[in-house]
């Protein structure tokens, strides 16, 4: 879910609720329980920025994959992600983030369990499609050895 939008853009609610695709209500409600900043100004010159769009798309990609709202909040307060007090067992419901390196390697997260913020896992995985594009490029001699890098020209 990405919106592309220039970071100097005001928009008003109703074009903030439009082009995240919520209702007015539900930013005022975000607004109210403290998930989404208030808008800059007041009254009729109250406007939102893009600052704005990037948190509210946030906010509805994780309440639309089952996220409770306070759970959002944690998340989007940076706070570090509560350990869960017992394990895991039927019927838990977890929210976890999948990354496809290449065929045939994946790598799934659960940024609760594992203590990571969401800017920790972008790193992460960042990190690890890498290091997956520099170990198939050198790739294994017949022996076992790994060869050097092939120098670039």
């Amino acid at each position: 879910m990405s919106v592309s939008t220039p970071s100097d853009r005001r928009f008003t609610l109703d074009e903030l609720a439009t082009l995240v695709g919520v209702p007015s209500r539900t930013v005022r409600y975000y607004i109210q329980i403290g998930l989404l900043e208030r808008p800059v100004g007041e009254g009729r010159g109250a406007h939102y920025l893009s600052l704005h769009v990037d948190t509210l798309l946030r906010i509805r990609q994780l309440v639309d994959a089952g996220v409770s709202l306070e759970r959002i909040r944690e998340v989007l307060s940076g706070e570090p992600p509560a350990v869960p007090a017992r394990p895991r067992g039927p019927g838990t419901v977890e929210v976890w983030s999948h990354l496809v390196v290449a065929d045939g390697l994946e790598l799934q997260v659960e940024p609760g369990r594992a203590g990571l913020s969401p800017e920790q896992v972008r790193v992460l995985f960042a990190e690890v499609s890498r290091v997956y594009a520099r170990l198939r490029d050198e790739g294994p001699e017949p022996d076992g050895e790994r060869r050097r890098a092939r120098p670039s020209r």
